[in-house]
């Protein structure tokens, strides 16, 4: 296995030009691309102006095209269960092709000829679909909130019709990048414990911090659930600091910072693997590009390389 290597300490000169203002546009423009040799190569290519926010006629390009599908993949696209249990509904004789019991999960349908019944009941299959959500403060990362609190379906309007479902969570006052899809395929493989996919965070602190703080960061934070280790951390300014790490934690960004005795102000993830928000306005979304959904797709499935 080739070892990564170190990241670099930053040097203490702490003299920034990036704004106050957490996010700021000046600041992204000049963040690094994410480098990782065990990773596909981050998707290429100018976003056109369709793709850049709801309503775009760029919908299409991002759906899986229409064809013949597995029928434990028919099952899942049509909201009945995940794949492996679509197979034991399946050999369980609870459906039926054309009027047909169908005891096989990998024979082939055709969404626009077959007729697919599940407990007596015709069943469609949605078409995938990807959105990136820019989520502001003040957001509960739930379809629905029985406070009356927004949520972030509150801000995808004009978003297809479908049931659509966060990649993991960001806390109600965490703001940036959310993924959103109706694939449960692949959003299983995403917060799988074991996914590989790098998380870039900006955050500030209350007191300013020192260069040793990224030494620690990056050499690993003991925690109680196990160590913890930024991939790459560098410092803006005194109190801004730019973190990367592939650990899928509850909280881990602000329970390494409180370890090493710093109160996170504000936190903002502004990359997802090479996929970031710019042109994407806070509290605003777009569809992914086919180069982002194809980055996604490419990634190693933890669930099936696991020993």
């Amino acid at each position: 296995m080739t070892q990564k290597p170190k990241p670099q300490i930053p040097s203490r000169s702490l003299k920034s030009n990036a704004p106050a203002e957490i996010g700021g546009e000046k600041a992204e423009q000049t963040f690094p691309k994410i480098k990782s040799s065990s990773l596909p190569e981050a998707p290429k290519g100018r976003l056109s102006r369709g793709q850049r926010g709801p309503g775009s006629s760029e919908t299409a390009r991002q759906e899986e095209s229409a064809g013949p599908l597995r029928l434990v993949r028919y099952l899942a696209l049509a909201g009945v269960a995940s794949r492996r249990k679509a197979a034991k509904i399946i050999k369980n004789g609870q459906v039926t092709v054309n009027g047909e019991t169908v005891l096989e999960p990998w024979v082939f349908v055709d969404p626009e000829k077959d007729t697919v019944t599940y407990r007596g009941k015709v069943i469609r299959p949605e078409k995938p679909v990807y959105i990136l959500l820019n989520k502001p403060k003040n957001t509960i990362c739930t379809v629905k909130d029985e406070k009356g609190r927004q949520t972030i379906m509150d801000l995808l309007e004009g978003a297809p019709p479908v049931r659509l479902y966060p990649v993991g969570r960001l806390d109600r006052n965490t703001t940036g990048i959310l993924l959103l899809t109706n694939d449960g395929e692949l959003a299983q493989k995403l917060l799988h414990p074991a996914s590989k996919v790098p998380r870039t965070y900006r955050l500030t602190t209350v007191k300013p911090m020192t260069s040793k703080v990224v030494e620690k960061l990056t050499e690993g934070i003991p925690l109680s659930d196990g160590v913890a280790k930024a991939d790459e951390a560098y410092l803006e300014d005194p109190y801004t600091l730019i973190i990367t790490l592939h650990i899928g934690r509850k909280h881990i960004v602000k329970r390494m910072m409180e370890y090493l005795g710093y109160r996170v102000k504000a936190l903002d993830r502004i990359a997802f693997g090479p996929i970031t928000r710019k042109g994407v306005p806070r509290g605003k979304w777009r569809y992914l590009t086919p180069q982002e959904i194809g980055w996604l797709k490419m990634l190693p499935d933890p669930r099936k390389t696991a020993s």
